[in-house]
């Protein structure tokens, strides 16, 4: 009889009784067994006994046997993307599906449980996907005999304890992410055995010890990110081994030593990212960088680099992003960045680089950001050539030694400016009126200046205007045009207002603070402001922080203030706020910073939390004030 009679003879015999495996139909009805809830309805349609028909499964033609679970959270329902839920626990019998290849229950959320220990019997799966769960427990050590393994997600969840050395054996393993976890222990030297990796993503956990010291041999790795552990010692690897490497990133652990770049050209063609922002990271920028002739992004922020910028920095010419802010660099910056017509983004804020800067960037054409803030420049004024970089939009030049009056120049830039940041610099004279034509402006900082006179009108034509501070500065008049300013978006409108430490004295009773809706942050404090304060203090639903300390204010406090139910910080102090302490306190429960001392307040606290929670401190210098945390109200006082 030959194979191919006794083949359908054996099919037959099948579509007469079960067509499932006994071990398979135990393997998933144990598994629907442990969910309760399924917000897909999935699971409802697994009935009778052939569950190669079943929603998500896929069986093998020939032999029946599932060899795809498929069950991803993230689906398409009724022609549109839906987000779907499983809550329950992972059966362990799912270590019985011995034929299965794709095991995908990503992204369900509530799904529980532990990697059952027998998952080494799944011997021909190829993709593990439990990624965006609540997974906790250990990795077993029988993941190693998953040799076919090519991708393994189990980030976004609880897993906990040691990397287990099997994955070392998992040779076919081309993306692994365990990142967003719980595990802790060292990264072990297995991984370097991994020799088909691509993406490693380990960020966002409780790693300690060194970085594996031939981590170099992935020869094909194109994403490392091991940022956001506590990782110690140097970076042991010659990266210049990873030859089609595209992204590196090691920011937020406690990484020390030096960065060894390949030191000849040709090497590394490949290498399009590097981030090594955040660590410990100490000495020199090598001048061997110029060799990475592909990289586009290059991010070394937050470390403890010295010296000047290497002079053939502008042999990079597909750069596109320079971040080296937060470092001890030095020098000036080299003629050769002119050359860099990529160019898109310039960070090197933080660092005590020297002016002046080279005429040569006037030709970074492409430059949309760049920050220069909090160096040793001393500009004293600003290039000219600054306004006309024609797609400059975020414009950072806070510390930089600027003199004199904003100049007019910078006018030029009016319809591209979406961040300004003058601050902390030694500008005199007045806010100028052309301002109001940066129609596009968000972000707006002159703080820490000598600015005087009034806030210009046109300054309410700005209606994308989201963050303004212009503390610590000699302004004054009224502030109320700051609340007439109208947003040409529906959810738009200042998020920030910093006005603090200035000479504004007017009565702001009428102003109505309604419409501002957005804002959470308002500073008013240290100024001469006086009168009452408006009852729409109390549509600013989104204030978080509220400082109106130091001033002149008199009058009872609004009851209406209650409303603001998500304050965190409110700082009345140095007034003279008289009356009780509204019982509507009691419902800012979120509370978390109370200031009403020295003011003229009287009565009785009202007793509860969050005002119980808060010092004396917080309530003294009001004669007639009593109640917890300050003495015990007499009868006369109530």
């Amino acid at each position: 009889m030959s194979f191919k009679v006794v083949l359908v003879l054996l099919m037959i015999l099948m579509t007469k009784g079960e067509t499932c495996h006994p071990n398979d139909h135990r393997a998933l009805i144990d598994f629907k067994n442990g969910i309760h809830y399924d917000s897909s309805f999935r699971l409802e349609k697994w009935k009778g006994q052939d569950c190669c028909k079943w929603e998500g499964i896929l069986c093998d033609n020939i032999t029946l046997r599932v060899t795809q679970l498929n069950l991803p959270g993230f689906l398409t329902m009724y022609d549109a993307p839906a987000q779907t839920t499983m809550d329950g626990l992972l059966s362990t019998s799912i270590a019985l599906l011995t034929s299965l290849e794709v095991l995908d229950l990503g992204g369900l959320l509530e799904l529980k449980g532990q990697i059952p220990p027998l998952i080494g019997n799944l011997t021909k799966l190829r993709k593990l996907f439990l990624s965006t769960n609540r997974f906790s427990g250990p990795v077993p050590d029988s993941i190693g005999k998953l040799y076919k393994l090519e991708e393994m997600y189990l980030n976004e969840n609880s897993f906990s304890g040691s990397l287990p050395f099997s994955l070392g054996s998992l040779r076919s393993l081309r993306k692994l992410d365990l990142s967003s976890n719980k595990f802790s222990g060292s990264i072990p030297d297995s991984v370097v055995n991994l020799v088909n990796l691509e993406i490693l993503s380990l960020q966002e956990n409780f790693l300690t010890g060194h970085i594996p010291e031939n981590i170099g041999n992935l020869h094909v790795l194109q994403n490392l990110d091991i940022s956001n552990n506590f990782l110690t010692g140097r970076i042991p690897f010659s990266i210049n081994k990873f030859n089609s490497i595209s992204s590196i990133f090691l920011g937020n652990n406690q990484l020390e030593g030096e960065i060894p770049f390949p030191s000849s050209p040709g090497q590394m063609p490949s290498l399009v990212f590097v981030n090594l922002n955040d660590n410990n990271l100490t000495g020199t920028l090598p001048s061997f960088f110029g060799h990475l002739n592909s990289l586009q992004r290059l991010s070394l922020a937050n470390n403890q680099l010295e010296g000047s910028l290497p002079s053939n920095l502008g042999d990079l010419k597909a750069l596109a992003m320079l971040y080296l802010s937060g470092n001890r660099l030095s020098g000036k910056l080299p003629r050769s960045i002119g050359l860099l017509t990529q160019l898109e983004i310039l960070n090197i804020s933080d660092n005590m680089i020297e002016g002046p800067l080279p005429l040569e960037m006037s030709s970074l054409t492409n430059l949309q950001l760049l920050h220069l803030s909090f160096n040793h420049l001393n500009l004293s004024s600003i290039p000219t050539w600054l306004a006309d970089l024609p797609s400059l939009t975020n414009l950072h030049l806070a510390g930089c030694g600027i003199q004199d009056e904003i100049p007019g120049y910078l006018e030029n830039g009016a319809r591209r400016f979406q961040e300004f940041d003058l601050s902390a610099n030694h500008l005199i004279g007045s806010i100028p009126g052309w301002l109001g034509r940066f129609h596009y402006l968000y972000h707006l900082n002159l703080s820490v200046n000598s600015l005087s006179s009034k806030i210009p009108n046109t300054i309410t034509n700005l209606g994308d205007l989201g963050v303004l501070d212009l503390h610590s500065n000699m302004l004054s008049g009224p502030v109320n045009l700051l609340f007439q300013m109208q947003s040409r978006f529906e959810n738009g409108g200042l998020t920030f207002l910093d006005l603090s430490d200035n000479n504004f004295s007017n009565d702001i009773e009428q102003t109505d603070l309604g419409t501002q809706q957005r804002i959470e942050y308002l500073n008013l404090s240290h100024n001469f402001l006086n009168g009452k304060l408006p009852t729409t203090i109390g549509k600013l639903q989104s204030l978080q922080t509220l400082d109106l300390s130091y001033n002149q204010f008199t009058s009872i406090l609004p009851e209406s203030l209650a409303n603001a139910s998500i304050l965190e910080r409110l700082k009345l102090q140095k007034n003279q706020f008289t009356g009780r302490i509204p019982d509507g306190f009691l419902k800012l429960t979120k509370l978390k910073e109370l200031n009403l001392s020295d003011n003229l307040l009287s009565g009785n606290i009202p007793f509860g939390e969050p005002l119980l929670n808060f010092p004396k401190s917080s309530y003294s210098g009001n004669k007639g004030l009593c109640g917890k945390p300050l003495a015990t109200c007499t009868p006369h006082s109530q």
